[in-house]
């Protein structure tokens, strides 16, 4: 980091002159101001590290200066240190309550406010840091998300080939013996139909534009869902439906979570292991909830009464690829579900049910908090 830039704000020359020199003897760099326009104009070309704002000018006052400055966001996080001839608690309130990060009273202690300066930088210095150091973070969790994936891919797809091949095989072996030839035509089909989905469940995956809304009702995506799970996977076992919240409107993309619910089902249908079909029983709860600070939601749980959140996988399960099945190609049902949702606000999530199995809940916004 270079020299730290600050802005001196104030419409009396001889303010302005003393706490130039006193800041640049410490080797920052200084620009000055004597009117709340030329500042924000200064503001815009230099883009400083810290302000010093004087409170009383005329035509625009510290105070509209600073609000002028919020209101941008690419301002928004200088920081302003006012400077007042307000003695008065109420006079230092509200200059704090427009943003300013400190302030100092004339007559100036050109030492105090050195300290001040100095103090304030040293924040901005940490706030970069912690910025940059997410950034890398999150440089490095997409690079990690990327090899996961790309480790899972080559995996899955690998082993699929080798069925495909071996299935080739055997058809080539067996050409003279139709039976023979149609049965494993019939396991090279689903080993290729399997090779379609994951990359069809990666390109959702990587879609960012969130998918068009619609209306519909809570009740219509529950049953359309759960036809769709049935339809997919050749289930005919029912579902339990709990929905107190009946023909709730929801506004969301249908297929999108029609899909999704479909996923955390096939996930639940296959928490019972070998278990028959008659002793897989899987109900399907809803709630809403008030969340103060971000809106109303409602909840879809999906309780099941398998195996249960396994230890292996537990800090692990939304991983792309982590499964505790033993299938090949396999393993992205929860991340791609959890993708969708949270494309759509919402989230999922899962947790133990009391007296076995687990609980996948799915939440999405009714109502956004500040939404018109």
């Amino acid at each position: 980091m270079g020299a730290p830039k600050i802005l001196v704000v104030d419409d009396q020359p001889i303010n302005v002159q003393l706490l130039k020199r006193k800041l640049e003897r410490e080797g920052m760099t200084v620009f000055t101001a004597n009117s709340g326009q030329d500042a924000l104009n200064l503001v815009t070309a230099e883009k400083p590290d810290l302000i010093l704002l004087d409170v009383m000018m005329p035509d625009m006052d510290g105070i509209e200066v600073c609000q002028h400055l919020q209101a941008d966001d690419a301002t928004r996080t200088i920081p302003v240190i006012f400077i007042t001839a307000r003695t008065s608690k109420e006079g230092k309130l509200e200059g704090l309550g427009v943003g300013a990060v400190d302030y100092i009273t004339k007559p100036i202690d050109l030492d105090e406010t050195l300290a001040r300066v100095q103090t304030q930088l040293r924040f901005v210095t940490i706030n970069r840091e912690l910025v940059d150091l997410q950034r890398r973070l999150g440089d490095a969790r997409r690079a990690a998300t990327i090899g996961a994936v790309t480790q899972g891919i080559a995996h899955n797809l690998n082993n699929l080939l080798g069925v495909v091949i071996g299935y080739v095989d055997l058809i080539k072996a067996y050409h003279d013996k139709p039976e023979q030839v149609k049965k494993n035509a019939q396991q090279l089909d689903n080993a290729v139909t399997r090779i379609v989905n994951i990359i069809r469940q990666l390109t959702g995956l990587v879609v960012r534009n969130k998918p068009p809304v619609t209306g519909m009702t809570l009740a219509s995506l529950l049953e359309s869902s759960i036809k769709r799970y049935q339809a997919d996977n050749n289930i005919d076992q029912p579902v339990e439906i709990q929905n107190p919240l009946g023909n709730l409107v929801i506004d969301s993309n249908l297929e999108v979570l029609e899909d999704s619910l479909a996923k955390l089902l096939i996930n639940a249908w296959e928490s019972f292991g070998d278990a028959p079909k008659e002793q897989r029983p899987i109900t399907i709860r809803t709630e809403t909830v008030d969340r103060e600070e971000e809106g109303k939601f409602f909840l879809i749980h999906i309780e099941d009464r398998g195996r249960g959140i396994q230890e292996e996988v537990r800090d692990h399960m939304f991983e792309p690829f982590v499964s505790s099945k033993h299938t090949v190609g396999v393993g992205m049902g929860l991340t791609i579900a959890r993708h969708a949702v949270r494309n759509l606000g919402g989230d999922v999530g899962v947790e133990d049910r009391e007296g076995g199995g687990a609980i996948c809940t799915l939440r999405h916004p009714i109502q956004r908090r500040g939404a018109r």
